[in-house]
């Protein structure tokens, strides 16, 4: 998104047919769970995920409304797209910590989008 904001070639390749779901949970929220379970006695199997789902056109929407862009969409679909949706089943880490990701994806989006391009400019000056 920050590549084709700088260069005015805006367009991004989707694999598949963007419909595909997931779940991204930002890195603050994955320490935390993380912490918790090394910190606990816990020996049961437990997910830590966003149950937060979108689909891959969807983070897009997010992602250009971020970046103040519109992109022409160009759909692989002879990528790998892999499976069709996958979402954290969060109910067992609530149940034992009563506690789930705190941080929306939009809201670490933009953290993270800030962050990379702050790299980019400042990688860009120094060359």
């Amino acid at each position: 998104m920050i590549e084709a904001k700088l260069s005015g070639n805006h367009e991004i390749e989707i694999w598949g047919d963007g419909h595909q779901t997931r779940s991204f949970m930002y890195i603050d929220d994955c320490l935390k769970g993380t912490r918790m379970f090394l910190e606990n006695d816990i020996i049961e199997l437990l997910n830590l995920g966003s149950d937060e789902i979108v689909t891959i056109n969807g983070l897009v929407d997010i992602v250009e409304d971020i970046a103040g862009v519109k992109l022409k969409r160009n759909y692989n679909l002879s990528a790998p797209k892999g499976v069709n949706g996958r979402n954290s089943d969060n109910t067992l880490i609530k149940q034992h910590f009563t506690w789930a990701p705190e941080i929306k994806l939009r809201d670490g989006l933009e953290k993270t989008y800030a962050w990379i391009y702050d790299q980019i400019i400042s990688g860009a000056k120094t060359k």
